[in-house]
């Protein structure tokens, strides 16, 4: 396409829109014509582009003025549009707090005053409108945990209601909405964000976030529910939990919105669009023109097809098929199929026919057999997978990059950080299509030729790929979160990524694989853009990188920091010269496994339990295969870092890779007693009426120690979290007894402690001498009188040389 019809293009499209679309059309025009005119070399049609552009210059100022205008009375528009239905939907601001969940004793549960119109139907098997504890009132009390329960999963249906659309969307968005990306808590509140569960309100009020007249908007409910007297529902229902309530309060929520119960219908990206926010598109309409326009070439493929699906249906299964045509008959939308088989089956659905269709240029009259026409719906019902091969020419700029992949297989292999990555920038922004093309090895078609039911392989067989986009300045990305943009991973040897640019912004483009079953391969990286693109390889954020190994083993494998034996995970010395940021990542071959890291403010020296006033940067929540931990400036000094996995005992190998401005250096801190002697102390246990237990230290010789105790029971609680003994307990290490006492060393900070963790003191010294005339001695002390046995208290004292610990006696 020439400059000149670029231009053209470009002041139609201005003309068409309106607002800043219509503006940022008009200034590309202008441009597009200056550049054009100077490219021309005929004078009179140079002075006439010159001329255009300038009218779209003046196009351009006045859209400006009338924007600025425009954007004055946009708040006013926003508000206007805050009322439907008699109820008021204010622009959303902010999160709710806690305290607006909260009811005072004596104050009645919070009520909607909105009203929720009913249909005839409806009203004829209304009881009254209830709270769920009234509605479930033959359950349990106990069973209000199940209200919102889906962990399970949902089997979400409708009934009285006439809202299949809104149900469908819920069906469809459950993995959505309470699985790994959470969308439910953005949408309901209060929220329970560590179980990932919308959170049961104490008044009864309920605030949700749905987007509908130009921003999100804050839509608030009350708990009460149409209950029904008879056996039919009124409200959206679980058949697996029928007292799960939080999607009945979505689909209130979003009734509200729409007027009330006698919901006319809709349609699901609708609906989803304003429950979840998530872009909507119906790609019938832009498919359609693009292939009246020979723009893009169509063709479906079936899944796994059995042979007696195949006899009933006439299709042919993991088989492609061509679009020949598309078209709008009769309120349904149509696809004209090809199957190119010769003397394929005919389809057995809405039509079969024989069309006056030339496969290979303009319709004709000429008779083609072969072609079967279906609905939308059918395809969707039948086929497993649309391709679209869109034409390059529709951008007049393009780059290839050719690049080979050693596919990471140790610890790394679940993060980002040895991945293809790209820095992608355009100086005058817009769509950029970013194609990725796996190249053709004779390996891939030796296992494509395996049969599916071979034991070396599965359908799977070729592995799949993605193209993840961030807004990180172009720099290397480690874990693929926070992405602008993550296509699905497909089996195809291509894979196509949309993005649509700022002006000057540098971009990172990532290429991510799953299961491809070679070592190394080579690929393409294409990209398709309008304007002139800046493409190179993406740069590290910062200047050094160490990188470390180490290991989970069955003694160095202490678990979260609820476990009493978290201070034996692998530790590291990190030594900072000077300030800088820090981004520390870890990562593990066994990526089932959830792992985390901390950054201790400790002088190097082992942890053995985190204090938050201690805590430099941490990773977040356990995550499986890899952890990353970011701490935007980190002072000159000695720190410890902590490696650890959720449950004690999970063995596994990892490595870690700590990235700064400044170089570091990063040091294993020696194992706990690592090169004293280690003594186990007698078992212990409380009984009714005791409150101190001590054991006499008997030495020989001048010596340096340090005495940890621990729950017995914790070694027996899953997942390295420790159930609770409630026992409060104080252990100190002291010379003499009575009112001569003097305490040498204390664990903690000398106070009464729940042993949630291991108690353990600081080195304290031994003198033999003084320990012989004195008495040197052990002691627990626990907090309050007891009617049962407590747990049992296990420990060791490490120790320069040997000792002797004397049995437990009540003092």
């Amino acid at each position: 396409m020439s400059m000149e019809k670029r231009a053209q293009a470009a002041e139609t499209l201005s003309v068409r829109s309106a607002g800043q679309e219509a503006l940022d059309h008009a200034i590309q025009a202008a441009e597009l014509y200056m550049r054009a005119a100077s490219e021309t070399k005929e004078k009179g049609r140079a002075t006439v582009l010159r001329r255009k552009c300038k009218d779209l210059i003046a196009r351009a100022e006045a859209l400006k003025s009338t924007l600025s205008a425009a954007s004055c009375g946009a708040n006013a528009i926003i508000q206007r549009a805050s009322h439907l239905h008699g109820n008021d939907f204010p622009p959303w601001d902010s999160e709710p707090s806690k305290d607006e969940f909260r009811t005072e004793p004596g104050v009645s549960a919070y009520r909607d005053d909105a009203s929720f119109s009913l249909s005839l139907a409806q009203e004829a098997i209304l009881d009254d409108w209830k709270r769920p504890e009234e509605i479930f009132a033959d359950k349990k009390p106990a069973d209000t945990s199940r209200f919102m329960d889906s962990t399970q999963g949902c089997d979400l249906v409708q009934d009285v209601t006439t809202d299949c659309s809104v149900v469908a969307s819920l069906s469809a968005a459950l993995n959505i909405l309470t699985g790994k990306r959470s969308v439910l808590s953005s949408v309901i509140y209060p929220f329970d964000y560590r179980n990932g569960l919308p959170e049961l309100s104490q008044s009864g009020k309920y605030v949700l976030r749905m987007h509908f007249n130009g921003c999100a908007r804050r839509v608030t409910i009350d708990d009460r529910l149409p209950a029904s007297r008879t056996d039919r529902t009124l409200f959206v229902v679980d058949r697996q939990n029928p007292m799960l309530i939080w999607p009945a309060l979505v689909e209130k929520a979003y009734l509200k919105v729409r007027g009330g119960y006698d919901f006319p219908g809709s349609n699901s990206g609708t609906d989803l669009w304003v429950i979840t926010g998530w872009i909507p598109e119906q790609m019938w309409t832009r498919i359609k023109g693009a292939h009246e326009n020979d723009d893009v070439v169509i063709t479906l493929g079936t899944g796994r097809i059995s042979p007696e699906e195949e006899e009933a249906t006439g299709l042919i299964g993991e088989h492609d098929y061509a679009v020949m045509s598309l078209d709008d008959a009769s309120g349904s939308r149509w696809l004209t199929l090809k199957n190119p088989w010769c003397n394929g089956p005919p389809w057995a659905g809405s039509s079969t026919l024989n069309m006056p269709v030339n496969p290979t240029g303009p319709r004709t009259n000429t008779t083609f057999p072969g072609l079967q026409r279906m609905t939308m719906e059918e395809v969707v019902q039948n086929f497993e997978s649309l391709y679209l091969n869109w034409n390059p020419e529709l951008f007049p700029h393009r780059q290839n990059h050719h690049f080979a992949w050693d596919l990471p297989r140790g610890p790394f292999a679940a993060s980002l950080i040895r991945n293809p990555q790209y820095c992608v920038t355009s100086s005058a922004g817009g769509p950029i299509w970013v194609l990725v093309s796996r190249h053709f090895v004779d390996s891939d078609l030796e296992i494509a030729r395996r049969k599916p039911d071979s034991p070396t392989t599965d359908h799977r067989q070729l592995g799949f790929m993605s193209l993840l986009i961030f807004d990180n300045k172009g720099k290397r990305v480690q874990l693929g979160d926070g992405e602008l943009y993550r296509s699905p991973y497909i089996d195809s040897p291509q894979t196509l990524a949309r993005l649509d640019a700022a002006p000057g912004t540098a971009y990172t483009v990532v290429v991510d694989q799953h299961e491809l079953p070679l070592p190394s391969y080579t690929f393409t990286l294409s990209l398709f853009s309008h304007e002139p693109l800046q493409v190179e390889q993406a740069n590290e954020s910062m200047a050094y990188q160490i990188e470390k190994s180490g290991s989970w083993r069955r003694r160095t494998a202490g678990g979260s920091v609820a476990s009493s034996t978290y201070h034996v995970n692998p530790q590291y010395k990190l030594d900072i010269p000077r300030e800088t940021p820090l981004t520390i990542l870890l990562a593990t071959s066994a990526q089932d496994i959830p792992v985390h890291l901390d950054l201790v403010w400790a002088n190097g020296e082992r942890v053995h339990h985190i204090q938050v006033r201690d805590l430099v940067g941490t990773s977040g929540d356990y995550r499986r295969g890899c952890a990353l931990a970011t701490v935007p400036s980190v002072d000159q000094g000695s720190y410890t870092l902590v490696c650890s996995t959720f449950e004690a005992g999970q063995i596994a190998d990892f490595c870690l890779r700590v990235s700064s401005m400044v170089p570091l250096k990063i040091d294993p801190v020696p194992s706990d007693g690592a090169g004293r002697m280690r003594t186990p102390l007698p078992s212990v246990t409380f009984t009714e009426g005791e409150q101190r237990k001590r054991a006499r230290i008997n030495i020989s010789w001048l010596t340096r120690a340090n005495v940890s105790m621990y729950c017995a029971d914790d070694h027996r609680a899953e997942y390295g979290v420790r159930i609770s003994s409630g026992l409060m307990i104080r252990l100190f290490v002291a010379f003499g007894w009575g009112p001569h006492q003097t305490i040498i060393a204390n664990a903690g900070e000398g106070g009464f402690q729940e042993v949630t963790a291991a108690l353990r003191t600081l080195d304290f010294d031994m003198e033999p001498d003084r320990a012989q005339e004195q008495g040197l001695w052990l002691v627990i002390e626990c907090m309050g009188n007891h009617t049962v046995e407590t747990p049992c208290l296990e420990g060791e004292l490490f120790s320069d040389a040997p000792i002797h610990i004397g049995p437990w006696e009540t003092a």
